[in-house]
């Protein structure tokens, strides 16, 4: 159980500090104002289906835990292994597993797209941070994917890309984030 220890510690050191950080912002930014504009409004679609796009990505990793499968499950709970074998699961797994790459770019896409429609206020460090960790998600998951990737730089990519740290920052600086301008 030490290593989800450690995630559950790393998860509420970041949430405090991005507390800490948002409790900064708000009373130091003033208001982002909020565009009503078409865009604006395509841009809040972007980020519903992007949400949910992540949601099934991350229900990989879970599921994965779950079952005991794959490097992640390893790291976490090393003397784990399920009681039961669920049959159930395994199909599904595999068809996370077989869309995962192709969901990851959808993904990507739609939260990049769903950035850019509604703009993006630098000044508070949630949204630079959120987008760094998109495009670093992104860009060494094309290196795990990409055939003409040298061997190296493909190990260094996986174990980069395959950290639930990276997806754990996501969600809770992009919530503070939204919760900031709402």
């Amino acid at each position: 159980m030490s290593g989800i220890k450690k995630v559950l510690l790393f998860t509420l050191t970041v949430f405090v500090l991005a507390l800490a950080y948002f409790i900064y912002a708000y009373n130091v930014y003033p208001p982002v104002a909020e565009r009503e504009t078409y865009l604006a409004e395509i841009g809040e679609g972007f980020g519903e289906v992007g949400l949910w796009a992540l949601l099934f990505i991350y229900a990989r990793t879970l599921l994965k835990v779950m079952l005991g499968k794959g490097a992640i499950a390893r790291r976490l709970l090393p003397d784990y292994s399920p009681d039961i074998s669920l049959p159930v699961f395994r199909p599904l797994l595999g068809f996370l597993d077989r869309t995962h790459v192709y969901v990851g770019i959808f993904t990507l896409a739609i939260i990049l797209l769903h950035i850019f429609l509604m703009g993006i206020p630098f000044d508070i460090l949630f949204f630079p941070a959120v987008l760094g960790l998109l495009i670093w998600q992104g860009l060494f998951g094309l290196f795990i994917a990409w055939r003409f990737t040298p061997k190296q730089l493909r190990k260094f990519s996986y174990l980069v890309h395959a950290q639930l740290v990276t997806g754990i920052m996501i969600g809770i600086f992009a919530w503070f984030g939204h919760f900031l301008i709402d």
